[in-house]
Formats: structure tokens, sequence, C-alpha cells
């Protein structure tokens, strides 16, 4: 983000590391476009399987969110390009049951704009308030979320309110099969991960990733819902934003700093990005 923006409302202020409990979640609604669900769960793309390297992917998808959110423009430039090399090899084939191209940039638009949502949502649950005109100027900014995943500026809608048109229209594109639901229903479960890991917070995450989504992508993934689960997740939500707001700045902004100091080192040292 700009200087000038920092001034008003600083990446750290936007408890960014407390939006990764919306992370599933916001995956899910990626994936909920076919082209996108289809793309990943058929991708010949190995090192960036996450069923498959599980460390490696997590820390990819990380530093993208970090260098967009904290980098530099040439370091975004650098994430970008690395990002359109490996995305060269996701394309569908004769057998896929839809068609798609890791470089068509509706489907980059609404990555980027899954991951904008994700961004607002959790600035509503963790951030200090901001004033209409603060929140036009740092949508605009936000437009850095579809420049690294190769959105030419142009397809970025021009303000909040073109967005929130763009994204209704949207959601009539959202389709879930039985295929792409089972490869989320196992990351809701966290079957990428140690057996530990499982058990300690499978539950923990299939509860926050299901109060994190709308009932859209809720029936798309057919998890059930109900009064009393909302207010369990209001009464969580309150607690880590009471927590969130108690920590000092480099907390909140844990784990992307520290991620940002993976980036800056493989950056120097010419190491792989992605």
């Amino acid at each position: 983000m700009s200087e000038a923006a920092g001034a008003t409302i600083r990446p750290a202020d936007v408890a960014i590391g407390a939006g990764l409990l919306a992370g599933t979640a916001n995956v899910i609604m990626q994936l909920a476009r076919p082209g996108v669900g289809y793309g990943v769960v058929e991708s010949r793309v190995d090192s960036g399987n996450l069923f498959k390297h599980p460390v490696k992917r997590t820390r990819t998808t990380l530093s993208y969110l970090a260098v967009t959110l904290l980098g530099t423009d040439e370091e975004r430039r650098r994430y970008a390009r690395a990002v359109t090399r490996s995305h060269a090899r996701v394309r569908s084939t004769e057998t896929s049951p839809v068609s798609y191209n890791a470089f068509d940039p509706e489907l980059q638009l609404w990555v980027a704009a899954c991951l904008y949502r994700g961004f607002q949502d959790t600035f509503s649950l963790f951030g200090s308030p901001v004033e209409a005109a603060d929140w036009e100027r740092l949508y605009r900014e936000l437009a850095v979320f579809g420049e690294t995943l190769q959105v030419p500026a142009h397809r970025w809608p021009a303000d909040t309110e073109a967005f929130e048109r763009y994204w209704k229209e949207s959601l009539d594109q959202v389709e879930i099969d039985d295929t792409v639901r089972a490869y989320l229903t196992d990351l809701i479960l966290l079957k990428p991960f140690a057996p530990p890991v499982q058990l300690l917070f499978r539950d923990l995450n299939r509860f926050v990733t299901t109060g994190f989504l709308t009932a859209r992508f809720r029936e798309e993934m057919r998890l059930s819902w109900d009064e009393a689960r909302q207010r369990r997740f209001d009464r969580l939500m309150r607690l880590v934003r009471l927590l969130v707001r108690a920590a000092p700045p480099r907390l909140r902004a844990f784990p992307f700093n520290l991620v940002m100091v993976d980036l800056r080192w493989r950056i120097r040292t010419g190491r792989a990005l992605v």
C-alpha cells in the first residue's frame, strides 16, 4: 500500500493475521466457480498441490497475500511473474468436465474479488471504523489483488458500488459439484495436514469456515447452519476482536510480516518464490 494510505489505514490495523481464520472459507469461495475449482483439482503443477506439499503450498499462498498487502511495487511485480510461470500449465484437457485456463481474465478477476471480499469481511470484524471516503480509497488500492494475478487494471470494478454489482452478478455462476465439493470437504477437515493437526483443529476449522461463508456457499457445500451456531460464531468473533485490538501491531500482522522476511530473502538469494 502507498505511504499515503498507510497514514490512515495501516496493514497491521487490518489485523491481517486474524484474517487467516477465514482462509478456508475464502478458498471455497474461489473454487465455487467451476473453472477455478477444476483448475485446482486437476492441476498438473505437482509442486503446488496442497495435498502433496501442504507446507510449501501454504507458504506460497501466504507469500502471495503478504506481498500484496505489505510488499513494494517491485516485489509484487516479481511475485506476479512467478505466479505467471506457475499458471502456464494450468489449463483444461479433453477429459476435463469444464473448460478453464489459469490466464482467463474472468476467472482471475473472480479469485481477486474473493480475496478482496475476504479482506472486507475480516476488516469489518476486526478492524477499526473507517470513513466511507477512506474505504473507497483503500478499495482502489486493493486492485493489487488482481494485478498480482494478471488482472488488467481496467477490469477491476471502478468503485465499491461497481464491485457489489459485479459480485451479485457473479454469484449466478457459482456451482460446486461433487468432485470439487469432496476436495473442499477434505480441506475443511484439514486432510492435507498431519493427523495431530486434524485431531486438534478440524472441528474448529469446520465451524469457523462455515460461519464465514454466506448462505449461498454453505448451500453449495451442503454445510448446515442455524441461529444457535450463528450466536456462537458471533461470540467467538467478538472475543477474537478483543484479543486483536489488545495485541501490538507486529503481532496483529503475524505471520505475514514473518513471511515477508522469507520472501525478501528468497528474492535476494535468487530462490524460487512459488
